[in-house]
């Protein structure tokens, strides 16, 4: 098939298609040029990008157990739905936004890799399946198709590909659905749980509106001075309303622990946004403005999330080590702020993470600067 799509075959306009398929399933068989640098290791790029994903799936699995989960509590119903009842539920009201999520950022991938003539950037990949998980399970599809069309074109793309943007796409996708659809974006129960009847799954579904709030939601309501939640633990778990990725920390623990074995996040980055945010909420409780626990900041929306698999972006985060503490710091600092001061932004992680991608590289500089002034120094001496 390959003389097919080469340059001046039949089927060239597919050249670039068939490249990202074969690299991605194979190891490609190009070998260093003479005359190069080049550190050999036994991963690349798209190994590390598929290390992310399966990091991704404990917390991707739940969250489709809690959608059917959610349904079915406001139904009512909890007590005669099945456990592969509602997993299936969850399963087939998620799918469609995967979906949409990879056929929309995928195939604006595949134009303009063939347009420029490149190979297809395996990036994607992550940012294809976080969107749906970290945006309202009502989301419309033509609504997440925009905002994702959006993300690649002017947050990724414009800027040169992956390894170039400056800003993570997947928190742009939601940046631009919270601040171009707000109702669409609230903390409103409604919101978060999928009402659509799916037959033949054990229960019936849910009511088409509901007037309630995620604990996220019912804190920022009292101006963080408590939350309704039946225990902390049905927050670390996750049976709580909310985006379907963020709910559960035991799962995203468990991705945690993926990334951090095989070494394709920072521990020093995952740790300071938790002590950051520690610090801070601590400090919030001793200038009175909020009586939530400092831990209970990590178990409520998206900080626990963001934290371990947004914060630690190798693309938009600080790369040296230093930096990379400062950077953690920073996020876990401004997002427990703006929760708490700004009640008009509860969900103050992507702001808070948004805000130091524009930052990384200034923290860089100055770390590196930093360096070489010790380093004169120490020379003159």
């Amino acid at each position: 098939m390959k003389p097919y799509v080469e340059r001046g075959g039949k089927y060239h306009a597919f050249r670039s298609l068939v490249d990202g398929f074969e690299t991605f399933a194979f190891v490609p068989n190009t070998t260093s040029r003479a005359g190069s640098v080049n550190i050999h290791d036994a991963i690349d790029s798209k190994r590390i990008m598929s290390f992310v994903v399966i990091s991704l799936l404990p917390a991707l699995l739940f969250g489709m157990y809690n959608i059917g989960y959610q349904n079915a509590l406001a139904a009512g119903a909890l007590e005669s739905a099945t456990f592969w009842g509602m997993f299936f539920y969850g399963l087939l009201a998620l799918l469609p936004k995967i979906i949409v999520s990879y056929v929309v950022g995928l195939g604006i991938e595949f134009i303009v890799a063939q347009w420029k003539g490149e190979e297809i950037q395996e990036g994607f990949l992550v940012s294809g399946i976080i969107i749906p998980m970290i945006v309202p399970i009502t989301c419309p599809l033509w609504m997440l198709a925009i905002a994702v069309a959006f993300s690649v074109i002017l947050a990724k793309e414009i800027f040169g590909g992956t390894g170039m943007n400056i800003f993570n796409p997947a928190l742009i996708t939601r940046a631009f659905l919270f601040f171009s659809y707000p109702s669409h974006m609230t903390g409103d129960y409604s919101v978060w749980v999928e009402s659509h009847p799916i037959c033949g799954l054990g229960f019936n579904a849910g009511p088409d509106a509901l007037s309630a709030a995620t604990p996220l939601g019912e804190a920022a309501t009292s101006t963080f001075q408590g939350f309704e939640c039946d225990t902390i633990w049905n927050a670390v778990t996750g049976l709580i309303p909310g985006s379907v990725g963020e709910t559960s920390v035991i799962a995203i623990a468990i991705g945690a622990v993926i990334l951090l074995w095989t070494g394709v996040a920072s521990w020093k980055t995952m740790l300071s946004v938790f002590v950051g945010g520690a610090l801070t909420g601590l400090l919030m409780q001793a200038l009175g403005l909020t009586h939530i626990q400092w831990y209970e900041q990590f178990v409520l929306g998206g900080f626990a999330f963001g934290a371990v698999f947004m914060a630690t972006d190798p693309v938009t985060s600080c790369r040296t080590e230093c930096g990379k503490y400062i950077y953690g710091l920073l996020i876990g600092f401004i997002a427990v702020l703006v929760r708490v001061l700004n009640p008009g932004f509860p969900e103050g992680m992507m702001l808070a993470i948004l805000l130091l991608n524009l930052f990384s590289s200034l923290i860089d500089y100055c770390v590196v600067q930093s360096n070489i002034s010790k380093r004169m120094k120490r020379a003159t001496k």
